[in-house]
């Protein structure tokens, strides 16, 4: 089974292209639902997410405002890295866990671990291939500020918060650009998923080969 990592900025187009490999046959981890899990209220790590931010971060139901946190971690690096570094390992955990049960059981050729940090987290190695999504600047800010209804201000934080396109690009084995039509968007990420469907079967082979 292939291990891949689909990444990309904010609201650069991940979920549209992780749709399309889904209807295609490929198994989907989202990294943002895990991290939701993990933030349940009374478990470990909302513990320490309270513990270190303090109750104003909370509903009235004990569940965290992801709004309240991401003005708080948006606009201090140090913030910012102390949840990702208690985040991120936990994450790694299970997407581990998840591709090597997968692999056992046989059933999917290509596991797509869908993640925005993947190369800020440092996890770039543990992936087989690296697809990254890309658009405009312009567009990027335009879906952000449509998306979550937030100020321009607070748009320009978060891009600028994340390691710029120019940067992460330089990992990517394949990369599919989302600044057009959604038409343009589904055929690049079926052309990628060939490959894939390729590299997999390249991979099967250097492995019977080394057994």
């Amino acid at each position: 089974m292939l291990i891949v990592a689909l990444t990309g900025g904010i609201a650069s187009g991940k979920s549209v292209v992780a749709e399309v490999l889904e209807e295609l046959g490929c198994y989907i981890h989202h990294a943002d639902k895990i991290a939701h899990d993990l933030m349940e209220p009374e478990k470990p790590t909302w513990k320490k997410i309270v513990a270190h931010f303090g109750k104003k971060i909370l509903n009235e139901d004990k569940t965290i405002n992801r709004s309240r946190l991401g003005k708080i971690i948006f606009s201090d690096e140090k913030e910012r890295r102390f949840l990702n570094e208690l985040i991120h390992p936990l994450v790694l955990e299970k997407k581990k866990e998840v591709s090597s049960r997968l692999e056992k059981e046989g059933h999917y050729n290509i596991f797509i671990s869908e993640a925005a940090l993947t190369i800020e987290a440092g996890f770039a190695d543990f992936f087989d291939k690296i697809v990254m999504t890309y658009c405009k600047k312009e567009v990027q800010k335009k879906r952000l500020m449509e998306r979550d209804g937030i100020s321009r201000k607070q748009t320009m934080k978060i891009i600028k918060s994340q390691m710029q396109p120019q940067e992460k690009l330089k990992y990517a084995d394949y990369i599919i650009d989302t600044s057009s039509s959604l038409q343009s968007t589904v055929e690049q990420t079926e052309r990628v998923y060939r490959n894939l469907m390729m590299d997999n079967e390249m991979k099967n082979s250097i492995a019977k080969h080394q057994s």
